[in-house]
């Protein structure tokens, strides 16, 4: 009896003696398994991929992910205009964008100047139809921007000049340095197009009283900007100086001239890269001091006031007193209104005296339209 338990005993032992070797090999023969059918998955799929092209696929799939780095390394990627004025930068960033000058003169691509016409406005634009003829027939020669409210949305058809151009905006106000901001936003956005090389301020009551050709070519062979900087010695002039604005600005370089200014590109770069001037105005010019009224003309006839024409080229009529210049509507325009704004005008250009003195005129209330569309081929050379 002892001696089957014993033999018992033995054959437990050897069981277990034997047992952690015969595990391990079944683990490696598992292991083996899953190698053969990983090379062999390796093998069957590269011979898929010379079958069916995937690799072709592959590559056009990199390609698509790399159109950045081949804009990067293409000219066409510095002169093609932003094909939508809708992007993500902050005030901050895109003057800084905006501001890139390049140092050599001569362009190494044919360069066609445009006239860039900026519109600031609340919301629509109500004279839009007579616009639209007045541009008709000159695309490649002209940039359109609109400024308007936050909270307004267009509804420009896409056969409009207007279509799709809204830039991202800030509430601005009249007689706030927000209006400056607003403005000095227009001309960083159109900057951004290498070809504009005239920048017009224009609002929603504004009117083309020439044709596009006689107002590109005025603009275009002008040697000077037109801003107005006068040095107003009464209340509404110097009386808004602030001595604070010294040493940067001094009472003998305070300037004053109409909101609706036009300038070329060397100036709009100025205006966007001023930050000596900038500051002092949104401190000190406050109400009953305008600062759209004084910012860039003061700041500009200390940069530059061998640039500056001195006066603007937008009509206004301040004949009727107030705060602001006289709205004209249907009743009001008629033949001898609008050759009224046409003649008996003298003025300097190029340092010549001329007799074209206004390309604009404002304010027009949505009420005029009609009657400026039916004049405007008679009267104003378009439609």
């Amino acid at each position: 009896m002892q001696s089957r338990v014993s033999s018992v005993e033995d054959a437990k032992d050897l069981f277990v003696r034997t047992q952690p070797r015969v595990f391990p090999l079944v683990i490696l023969k598992i292991l083996l398994l899953f190698l053969v059918l990983g090379v062999g998955f390796s093998v069957f799929s590269i011979y898929i991929a010379q079958r069916v092209g995937v690799q072709d696929v592959i590559l056009r799939a990199h390609s698509t992910f790399q159109p950045s780095m081949e804009e990067l390394n293409s000219l066409d990627r510095w002169i093609r205009p932003p094909s939508n004025l809708i992007h993500t930068m902050n005030d901050e960033e895109l003057l800084w964008r905006a501001s890139f000058v390049p140092l050599v003169k001569k362009y190494p691509f044919r360069r066609i100047p445009k006239a860039a016409f900026m519109f600031l406005t609340r919301g629509p634009l109500p004279l839009s139809p007579l616009w639209e003829k007045y541009f008709e027939g000159h695309k490649g020669f002209y940039s359109i921007y609109i400024h308007a409210l936050p909270s307004f949305e267009s509804n420009f058809t896409s056969n409009s000049v207007f279509y799709r151009r809204q830039i991202p905006s800030k509430v601005s106000e009249w007689g706030q340095m927000n209006m400056c901001d607003a403005e000095r936003r227009l001309l960083a956005n159109a900057l951004l197009d290498v070809s504009n090389e005239r920048f017009v301020l224009l609002s929603e009551s504004c009117i083309p009283v020439y044709p596009f050709n006689i107002t590109y070519k005025y603009l275009m062979r002008s040697k000077h900007s037109f801003i107005g900087a006068l040095d107003d010695l009464g209340r509404y002039g110097r009386g808004r100086y602030n001595l604070s604005m010294a040493p940067e600005v001094n009472i003998t370089q305070w300037r004053k001239g109409s909101q609706w200014f036009e300038v070329n590109r060397k100036l709009a770069l100025a205006i966007i890269k001023d930050t000596i001037y900038y500051s002092k105005f949104k401190q000190f010019c406050r109400p009953a001091c305008y600062v759209d009224e004084h910012y860039f003309p003061t700041m500009l006839t200390i940069e530059s006031p061998h640039l500056l024409a001195n006066r603007s080229v937008t009509w206004v009529d301040w004949s009727r007193g107030g705060p602001h210049p006289a709205t004209f509507g249907r009743v009001d325009v008629t033949e001898p209104f609008l050759r009224r704004i046409l003649d008996g005008r003298s003025c300097t250009y190029n340092n010549r005296n001329t007799s074209t003195c206004f390309l604009f005129a404002r304010k027009f209330a949505p009420s005029a339209l009609e009657p400026l569309i039916e004049l405007a081929p008679k009267l104003l050379g378009f439609g």
